[in-house]
């Protein structure tokens, strides 16, 4: 075999693998589009069953074809603090299993039903053209993603098909029985997984290999190895994307890393001392010379699927009654570091890893937002108090809160734009664009909590005296507003339409309040019973309170 022929041979197993990993990226993208809102409902589920942990693991990496993809996810999670350490234990496990469906996929594509597999590439691309809806797109494209996935698959085999005996058979056949030693066909395994980031991708290569009769190092047990060191390998992914992160954020994929570690340890003790496992075990489950739709021969590949099941599913089985020790065995190796107190981020961290799934992290920035509404209704109501008060102090902490509000809104523009290029659903589309008008009402209520401050300054300073009536009234006004934004809150997150009647009733209600006082306050100028330098103040003042009430307003219907 000349020179020339081993570079040709190279070049479409890496063609073979790029159009493989490009058909897993597709549909991995437009899953997750299908299953819009789906991914955020399963998160939502989490709670404390180690169970429903696994299961929602399990269900997110079949939607988005990779355990990369959903351990990745749960890192930002918790780097985010929505996830515990517990959750997110169990739903990497569950991730781990997950995972083994594309073994499977990958085992049958040496059947008779490849070629019906290579016409679904044309087939879906016709289908994504021809598709005047957003959903039959995406319909379209993952039909397009299987058929790529399965050309990837018949390039690499062509790539490895030689003629029985030929010396190109015969070179391919020496160099995969070179490494014979288990660690070695381990690390090999590891090493092959860390740097093409993907487990799949690999046991693609070792299915398609057997599926051809090679011999990986001796035969036997040897496979099993690689495919051990693959599940290791995987955890590369996790552990980079932790970097910068959390201390929990590390942990967790710590503990992802610790649980195929463990797994590996015990797989890799049963096979070397019993050499005979994929013999003897595997081979009764699936003989070599088990026909399936049509093919014989592929009892090697469905061993190899089988095994990487079993590995999975028997390490799940038996790790998930000592999640609490994979924790704590985290938490000692990555202790919390000791740093200088700092003022707490009110918008939380905004993690990258979410835009995985930009249905998720788009739901994680609703709440996050209506954190930060919160947060400026807490403003308004520390300006207003600090005015009935008298205390010029508190435009301090108005304008203290009123930086933090314009970091906050600063990030969350941000991270809407990457989220805008992202592959975003319709209905995500408009909620990125809601989000942009909620976050500039959020915004000038803290303004107009500033413009309350200064009230209240020449409150002070031009020693004007307001009367108990008024005071009292536009205490009134300003309760009236305080429930006017729980209701508005309430609507905003939940999406409480009906309720909508009601804030606009109760915002009627200080508009009202805003027009008696106005009202009163001119027919006591004209009776002589109020200073005319207390005017400006007092009309800006309460007309500020309406506007604020307003943006309060319009935040709700937002939704609409």
């Amino acid at each position: 075999m000349g020179a020339w022929d081993i570079v040709k041979i190279v070049m479409q197993i890496l063609g073979g693998m790029g159009t493989f990993l490009v058909g897993m990226k597709v549909l991995s993208e437009n899953m997750t589009r299908l299953a819009h809102g789906k991914l955020q409902h399963m998160l939502n589920k989490t709670a404390k069953s180690r169970f429903a942990g696994v299961g929602i693991g399990t269900g997110m990496t079949i939607l988005g074809q990779s355990s990369a993809f959903t351990t990745v996810m749960v890192v930002g999670l918790v780097n985010a603090g929505i996830m515990t350490l517990f959750q997110a234990t169990a739903i990497i496990m569950g991730a781990n299993i997950g995972t083994t469906l594309n073994a499977w996929v990958i085992a049958l594509a040496g059947s008779d039903i490849t070629a019906l597999f290579l016409a679904l590439a044309a087939v879906g691309v016709f289908v994504s053209m021809f598709s005047k809806k957003e959903r039959g797109k995406s319909v379209g494209n993952v039909i397009a993603a299987f058929g790529l996935i399965f050309v990837g698959l018949k390039f690499m085999s062509s790539a490895l098909t030689f003629e029985e005996g030929s010396e190109a058979f015969n070179a391919v056949k020496d160099m995969l029985s070179v490494v014979k030693n288990p660690f070695l066909l381990l690390l090999l395994g590891i090493a092959i997984t860390a740097l093409v980031q993907s487990s799949t991708a690999v046991n693609a290569i070792i299915i398609t290999m057997a599926s051809l009769g090679m011999v990986i190092g001796g035969g036997g047990n040897a496979p099993l190895y690689i495919i051990i060191g693959s599940n290791i390998g995987t955890c590369v992914t996790a552990l980079i994307s932790s970097l910068g992160a959390s201390t929990n954020a590390k942990r967790a994929a710590l503990i992802h890393f610790l649980f195929n570690l463990f797994g590996a340890v015990i797989f890799m003790v049963i096979l070397v001392c019993w050499t005979g496992f994929a013999d003897t075990v595997l081979a009764g489950i699936f003989p070599s010379d088990i026909t399936v739709f049509g093919r014989t021969g592929l009892g090697q590949t469905l061993q190899i699927a089988t095994f990487h099941t079993l590995f999975n599913v028997v390490n799940t089985l038996l790790f998930l009654p000592f999640i609490k020790v994979f924790v704590w065995l985290a938490e000692h190796i990555i202790p919390e570091k000791k740093k200088a107190e700092k003022k707490e981020d009110i918008f939380g961290d905004l993690d990258e890893r979410l835009l995985r799934s930009p249905s998720v992290a788009l739901g994680f920035l609703y709440q996050q937002t209506g954190k930060v509404f919160s947060f400026a209704m807490d403003t308004l109501t520390a300006a207003f108090e600090g005015f009935i008060a008298k205390d010029e102090k508190a435009g301090e902490r108005v304008a203290e809160q009123n930086a933090e509000l314009a970091e906050a809104n600063k990030k969350e523009v941000s991270y809407l734009v990457k989220l805008s290029a992202s592959p975003l659903v319709i209905e995500d589309e408009r909620t990125v664009s809601t989000l942009h008008y909620v976050l500039n009402d959020i915004v000038r209520i803290g303004e107009l909590a500033d413009n309350v401050t200064k009230y209240t300054r020449h409150y002070v300073e031009d020693e004007l005296i307001f009367s108990d009536e008024f005071l009292e009234m536009t205490q009134a006004m300003f309760e009236k507003i305080k429930r006017l934004y729980v209701l508005s809150l309430a609507i905003f997150l939940y999406k409480e339409q009906g309720k909508l009647a009601e804030l606009d009733a109760l915002e009627d209600e200080i508009d009202a309040a805003r027009r008696v006082l106005v009202e009163r306050h001119i027919k006591r100028l004209n009776e002589g019973k109020c200073q005319p330098q207390n005017a400006s103040v007092f009309i800006n003042l309460v007309g500020n309170l309406e506007r604020a009430a307003d943006h309060i307003t319009f935040i709700a219907h937002s939704i609409e």
